[in-house]
């Protein structure tokens, strides 16, 4: 899963995971460590830990793909919100300082709900991976 320290710098970057499609998530090392979700015609977005981005991962295979540019700060990709309250739901625990008890709120249930509303998200991104992967397609 990772792969040697390459400087970058005065950065150290490691391969944190790998997808197929050419989506990455790369261990940044500098005065502390992030990790960086990386896919073509996404502009990237960097995260203090590594299960939010692989979270960020599984949403983004999810709906197949997203762009958050002119979203703004705070905004939703609309890919996002019209995919239902799952992807939603785990959309959000991908953004700093919201975590299950906020979202349970948000969406007025309790916080087992939110667990299973991710657990069929990364369920869904993991069965589209295998079937890309079944078809031929590998991580570059």
């Amino acid at each position: 899963m990772a792969t040697a320290d390459e400087p970058h710098d005065g950065r150290s970057e490691s391969l944190h995971a790998e997808y197929v499609l050419d989506v990455r998530i790369v261990e940044v090392r500098d005065d502390g460590v992030a990790y960086r979700f990386e896919a073509p015609e996404h502009r990237g977005r960097t995260f203090e830990d590594p299960e939010r981005a692989e979270l960020y991962a599984d949403v983004y295979f999810d709906v197949n793909g997203f762009a958050e540019a002119g979203t703004g700060e705070r905004g939703v990709p609309p890919v996002v919100i019209g995919a239902g309250r799952d992807t939603l739901a785990a959309y959000f625990l991908t953004m700093p300082g919201i975590d299950r008890h906020w979202v349970a709120s948000f969406f007025g249930c309790k916080p087992p709900r939110v667990e299973r509303y991710v657990g069929r998200v990364r369920s869904r991104a993991e069965e589209i991976r295998e079937r890309a992967r079944a078809h031929g397609v590998e991580p570059a």
